[in-house]
């Protein structure tokens, strides 16, 4: 009977896991595909989803939705590389977002062991973190003449200065508080749902 049990037990964490993980997907899709603007700033909660999932069921978990994410940009974001670079553009976009989700997973895991908030912090800080780091060294390493061009243009003597201010700016602190608060709340609820639901 323990072992019926057991595998009934196993199977409804599979099925919610594969649900879940489905819902997750869909809502990074439309996430990025649609433009969400507060006032000024052109701001995606898509990191949100990837650090739930990734925070829920692992760092696997998390680099296949950043790498929907990656996707879906390709599709909807990417045109301007796109037309410089096309192969530095999918190697930089996929794997800025699959980097991102695996990392809030492995972030994740490893400060859960001492604090479940303390982990939801560390994978929300570290997500947007790797995502925009990885696409600034993309930038270095596939369109650095092209963007010091743009630089010049701008009135940039120095390419760094114009790609933070630029590719980054006030957006990223203003998207990395957001996606922090957003994620950490969403994580916490769905942890103390899931111990209430196997009571």
């Amino acid at each position: 009977m323990s072992n019926a049990n057991n595998t009934l037990a196993s199977t409804k964490n599979k099925t919610m896991m594969l649900t879940t993980m489905g819902l997750l997907t869909a809502i990074v899709v439309v996430l990025q595909a649609i433009a969400i603007r507060f006032g000024v700033f052109n701001i995606t909660l898509v990191l949100v989803p990837i650090v739930v999932g990734a925070a829920l069921y692992g760092w696997k978990a998390g680099a296949w939705l950043g790498f929907v994410f990656g996707v879906v940009v390709l599709f909807t974001d990417a045109g301007a590389f796109l037309a410089i670079n096309v192969p530095g553009t999918i190697i930089t976009v996929l794997l800025k977002g699959t980097l991102a989700g695996a990392a809030a997973g492995l972030i994740y895991s490893l400060l859960s062991r001492k604090n479940d908030i303390l982990g939801v912090i560390g994978a929300g800080i570290v997500s947007p973190i790797v995502n925009t780091g990885i696409f600034l060294l993309g930038c270095l390493v596939f369109f650095y003449d092209t963007i010091a061009q743009w630089a010049a243009g701008a009135g940039f003597e120095n390419v760094g200065v114009y790609m933070v201010t630029a590719f980054v700016g006030l957006n990223f602190v203003v998207e990395l508080a957001i996606n922090l608060v957003l994620s950490s709340a969403i994580v916490l609820i769905l942890k103390v749902a899931k111990k209430h639901i196997k009571k």
